[in-house]
């Protein structure tokens, strides 16, 4: 798959690395899931945008 210029989804090509790798141990598998859940964590607040201009989130 590819975008409009033709080159390789980013985020398509990353979930394909994450999936070819298997863990060796239980430690090295709690590891990668962290590693996911902090892309997905700074992805929400990558995507945040308030609807209230008035009051800011502190």
């Amino acid at each position: 798959m590819s975008d409009s210029n033709g080159f390789a989804d980013k985020n398509l090509s990353n979930v394909v690395e994450d999936l070819e790798q298997n863990p060796v141990n239980s430690q090295h598998a709690k590891q990668l899931q962290q590693k996911t859940n902090d892309r997905r964590h700074q992805d929400a607040l990558n995507h945040d945008k308030p609807t209230d201009q008035k009051h800011y989130k502190s």
